[in-house]
C-alpha cells in the first residue's frame, strides 16, 4: 500500500537535457567548476546550508531555509522538474543554484546561494543557471525574484530584467521579473564567462567529493549588528573588524 501511494505522491519529471559542466578562472587566479548534481549528492549539501539559516546578514537566513527545503524536496521527489547546480573551487563548495523547468518556453529561477563571498562567485553561478535555461533547454524566458538588495542589484539591475508583475512567482507569489533570451544575449559579453570542456583533473576533483566551504558566511559576533543600518557608525563593517576589536579589548 505505501509503495503504491508513494507513486501517487511523486511528480512525473519531464526529461530535459543535462547541464554540461563548465569552468572559469576567477579574479584571484583560482579555477571554479560549475556542474549539475543529481539526487544522490543532495545529502552532501544539506550540512553546509543548514548553518546559514542562522545568519541574518544579507538575508542569508530566509534564502538558506528555502534552499534547504528545495533541496530536500528534490531529494524526496516532492517537486517537479527541478535541477541543482553547484560551484566548486578545488572541490570546496562555493555556491548552489537551482530552479526548475515550468514548460518548454518558461523557466523558474529558485535561488542563488553563495557560500563564499567575493570574486562574483554568486553572479557567475547565476549566469550559468540562466545559460542552462536559455541555451541548453532552449527556453524563451526565466522568471526571477530577489530576496536581498544584493540579489536585486545583481539580477534585476545588471541584466535589466523586464517586469512580469502579472505573473506571481512560485517563491511566495510575489511579482516576477523576466530574463528573456534577448536580454541574455545582450549580457553575454560582460556577464557570462566560462569554458568547456572542463579539464579532466578539475572535473574529477569536483566529482570526487563536495568539500565544506572554507570561509562560509557567519553570524555576526554582535547579535545586534545584523539589524543595524549600514550608516550606523557604531556598526562593524565586517566580521574581521569585529575580531580585531575583540582582540583590542
Amino acid at each position: 500500500m505505501s509503495v503504491d501511494l508513494e507513486k501517487n505522491l511523486r511528480p512525473v519529471d519531464v526529461p530535459f537535457p543535462p547541464f554540461p559542466a563548465k569552468f572559469m578562472t576567477l579574479a584571484d587566479g583560482q579555477e571554479m567548476v560549475i556542474r549539475q548534481i543529481g539526487r544522490d549528492e543532495i545529502p552532501a549539501l544539506l550540512p553546509h546550508v543548514e548553518p546559514l539559516i542562522h545568519v541574518e546578514r544579507d538575508f542569508y537566513d530566509i534564502v538558506a531555509v528555502r534552499v534547504y527545503a528545495e533541496l530536500l524536496s528534490y531529494y524526496r521527489y516532492r517537486v517537479q522538474d527541478e535541477y541543482v547546480l553547484v560551484a566548486q573551487i578545488d572541490g570546496e563548495l562555493a555556491a548552489i543554484v537551482n530552479g526548475r523547468r515550468v514548460n518548454a518556453d518558461v523557466g523558474m529561477s529558485f535561488h542563488t546561494l553563495a557560500l563564499r563571498r567575493g570574486l562574483r562567485i554568486g553572479a557567475h553561478a547565476f549566469a550559468a543557471k540562466m545559460e542552462y535555461h536559455i541555451d541548453i533547454m532552449g527556453q524563451k524566458e526565466v522568471l526571477v525574484v530577489a530576496e536581498s538588495p544584493i540579489g536585486f542589484r545583481r539580477w534585476m539591475i545588471e541584466y535589466q530584467l523586464e517586469k512580469r508583475f502579472e505573473i506571481p512567482h512560485e517563491l511566495g507569489g510575489v511579482p516576477s521579473y523576466s530574463l528573456t533570451k534577448e536580454l541574455f544575449d545582450r549580457a553575454r559579453g560582460s556577464l557570462v564567462v566560462g569554458r568547456r570542456p572542463v579539464p579532466e583533473h578539475l572535473l574529477a576533483k569536483a566529482k570526487a567529493e563536495i568539500l565544506p566551504p572554507s570561509d562560509p558566511p557567519m553570524p555576526p559576533l554582535d547579535v545586534l549588528a545584523a539589524r543595524r543600518a549600514k550608516s550606523d557608525p557604531t556598526a562593524f563593517k565586517n566580521e574581521a573588524d569585529q575580531f580585531s576589536a575583540q582582540g583590542r579589548k
